[in-house]
């Protein structure tokens, strides 16, 4: 064995030391600050129901409703890509895909609304319904993956009416069984930090009252207004709202019509394609990036009814919305009627189905340090694995299909996707 080459330095060992001890405030800010995503599960949508109307068989009925329109306008693969323009090699795979995802799991994140949707007449009764429903739902395995409400804001004139719906709700929940893993609450319409700090502190009373852990209810924040967006002194507002929230913040959902209505923008151009809407989805997402706050796209309001030309329109418009979210990162968005469900897991499904392969094999020639036509960081290799574990998620990729392209099993692809700060080089074992 060849003698060790002496190495000469010029600094103490002190210096180190110092520069460290220094920086000690700061490591302990950006642990704080900046976790990392949670590794958990993303919906690629959230359906809104209004709480007046909301059943025991809503998701299911979405489901049906949607195999429905499907079977009326586009009943084959062949005529399904026609309408959204997908190749040969997708198409079967899509449609079969779509088709299993609308009998298996039709929704994959309801939020039964008292906000804006909001039409009946006796709120108390229908929270505590909504309530003993979920917590029905979740006993016999018919949930959503993630279920819960959206309350009123905390603006002055629906805040009293806000906080009772929220606490009958949590209330009722813990009545029928407890809280689900699933829960997600909305909090909409925030204009200031402050009242993301005010919902904490009712959070946290609810949690003192029934001795739950201290953190135990997150919740998600629509950014609907451009106070939320850029504050009076030129700040980005949402950014200090979701420190606000001291960890309690899981998402920020993008309220396109709202926002756009803020704005002045017209309502024949309000959409989540418009300039306004790609400006504030920006903000929002620098802001969350590395917080484990996840960013979520609006909706689309031209509904998939009527006439099959009519419906066709539709959906080539939301499909290529959803297409054009994805390849902008915003991984998850809003549907507003079930016609929409077809093309929302068209679109998520044909995105991840082409970028499949090529993702799969970068991932493994980087874990493998096989090299190739693209050096790849690993930075990229975490994209890569998040990209393949969001497939597996939603049920566009299968498992076997990935490790066999990878040589890697979930809890490696898990490895890559979620490393440690400051150890972006992990490895499959």
């Amino acid at each position: 064995m060849g003698q060790q080459e002496k190495v000469s330095t010029s600094l103490a060992g002190a210096v180190s030391e110092g520069i460290s001890a220094s920086l000690a405030a700061v490591d302990a800010e950006l642990d704080r600050r900046y976790p990392g995503d949670p590794g958990t599960r993303q919906p690629v949508h959230t359906v809104y129901v209004p709480g007046n109307l909301f059943e025991a068989g809503t998701i299911r009925s979405w489901g049906d409703q949607a195999l429905a329109a499907l079977d009326e306008h586009a009943p084959d693969a062949a005529s399904f890509a026609a309408v959204l323009g997908l190749s040969d090699a997708l198409a079967e795979d899509v449609h079969a895909r779509v088709r299993a995802k609308l009998e298996r799991e039709p929704i994959e994140d309801l939020r039964v609304d008292f906000e804006d949707g909001y039409t009946g007449a006796d709120e108390d009764r229908d929270a505590a319904r909504a309530a003993r429903l979920i917590s029905e739902a979740y006993a016999n395995g018919t949930a959503a993956p993630y279920m819960g409400i959206r309350m009123k804001c905390m603006e002055s004139a629906v805040r009293d009416r806000g906080i009772r719906t929220t606490d009958v709700f949590l209330t009722g929940l813990l009545e029928n069984g407890g809280l689900p893993e699933g829960l997600v609450l909305t909090l909409p319409k925030v204009t200031y930090p402050e009242q993301v700090s005010a919902f904490v502190r009712l959070l946290e009373e609810f949690e003192k009252a029934h001795g739950l852990d201290a953190g135990r209810l997150g919740f998600e924040i629509q950014i609907e207004t451009s106070q939320s967006i850029l504050a009076t002194d030129g700040t980005a507002a949402v950014a200090r709202m979701i420190g606000a929230a001291e960890g309690r913040a899981t998402g920020l959902h993008y309220g396109t019509f709202d926002y756009s209505a803020c704005l002045g923008v017209s309502a024949a151009y309000q959409a989540s394609d418009h300039p306004a809407a790609d400006h504030a989805k920006a903000i929002m997402q620098v802001a969350a990036a590395g917080t484990g706050v996840r960013v979520s796209d609006g909706s689309t309001n031209v509904l998939p009814v009527g006439s099959t030309e009519h419906v066709h329109e539709a959906w080539r418009l939301h499909y290529g919305l959803t297409r054009r979210a994805l390849a902008r990162a915003y991984y998850q968005g809003w549907d507003m009627h079930p016609g929409h469900i077809p093309t929302r897991y068209a679109a998520v499904f044909a995105f991840y189905r082409e970028g499949f392969e090529a993702a799969a094999k970068r991932l493994s020639a980087y874990a493998n340090h096989a090299g190739g036509d693209v050096m790849d960081e690993p930075a990229t290799a975490k994209a890569l694995s998040s990209y393949l574990l969001r497939g597996i998620d939603c049920g566009a990729l299968d498992t076997a299909e990935v490790e066999a392209l990878t040589g890697m099993d979930r809890a490696a692809l898990d490895r890559f996707a979620a490393p440690r700060r400051g150890d972006l080089t992990a490895s499959a074992e």
